[in-house]
């Protein structure tokens, strides 16, 4: 049965290294006979958590998170800016905090890019995006990717981080 993925590319340069690894995860996803959908935070309007419950219509926070909660399958891709997720990404974990119950019972991966070759440094994006998750009823983490070592535009291109968004994508 097709599951239903939404990807959620939250870098702001288009077509820059988390970008392509989500068209690879991509790729993969839609072999496996899914239906994926991809939104680019940087298209969107997205202002800051006022902590006022009331997410639901003011900007474009209010469409992407309703695709999220219609998604089997959410994938959470970020570049790395000072070992954590960036800006686009948080802002819009937080401003699930009136609808994160809409979320439940999601799969959710991950996938970041970081200029550093260290790949344990990017345990801190993961752990970040895992705190949000831990918050949301029946959560589970299938997998990671991990695009260390790119920093300008396509480095990401023939690492084996490539391959790994693909595969990770048929296993969707």
């Amino acid at each position: 049965m097709a599951k239903r993925i939404l990807v959620v590319a939250a870098s702001p340069r288009k077509d820059g290294n988390s970008d392509l690894l989500c068209e690879r995860f991509i790729e993969g996803a839609l072999e496996a006979g899914n239906i994926v959908e991809e939104v680019f935070l940087r298209e969107q309007v997205i202002g800051f958590c006022r902590a006022c419950d009331y997410c639901r219509d003011r900007d474009g926070a209010a469409s992407v998170l309703d695709k999220m909660a219609e998604a089997d399958v959410v994938v959470l891709a970020t570049p790395v800016y000072f070992y954590t997720m960036d800006a686009q990404m948080k802002v819009l974990i937080d401003r699930t905090v009136a609808r994160y119950a809409t979320l439940a019972n999601k799969e959710f991966y991950f996938i970041a890019t970081m200029a550093d070759g260290d790949k344990a440094l990017m345990e801190r994006t993961f752990e970040g995006l895992r705190g949000f998750t831990d918050c949301l009823p029946g959560a589970v983490e299938r997998g990671v990717v991990c695009g260390a070592g790119a920093w300008a535009k396509g480095d990401i291109e023939g690492s084996p981080a490539m391959d790994e968004a693909y595969e990770m994508g048929l296993r969707a």
